[in-house]
């Protein structure tokens, strides 16, 4: 059994005892979250249900396992012949989260 909610602007597949790699949730280690934007219901026996936009009436709950960032990457620009360069780098922070129970299925 499988659920697809949206968290924080993106969509992701959530399973009971899943981790999930999610953007920076600011919230303290160990604390919980409850996702209602359930998008997908996929039940035991193979039946789907379908929100529109949402499922009503199922909730997701998780718990904040760590935080951290990803590796560097250089953004570098560069303009051939007119001595114009620019380089930049960026890493991303995110959260991994732990999914606990699906309630309301």
């Amino acid at each position: 059994m499988y659920v697809l909610v949206e968290f924080k602007g993106k969509q992701y597949k959530a399973e009971k005892g899943a981790l999930l790699k999610v953007d920076k949730v600011d919230a303290e280690l160990g604390s919980g979250l409850n996702i209602d934007k359930v998008l997908l219901v996929s039940g035991e026996e193979g039946s789907v249900t379908v929100g529109a936009p949402y499922v009503g009436g199922v909730t997701v709950n998780a718990t904040v396992e760590s935080h951290g960032k990803a590796p560097k990457i250089v953004v570098f620009k560069y303009k051939p012949k007119k001595d114009y360069r620019r380089k930049q780098g960026h890493r991303q922070q995110y959260s991994i989260i732990r999914i606990g129970d699906i309630a309301g299925v």
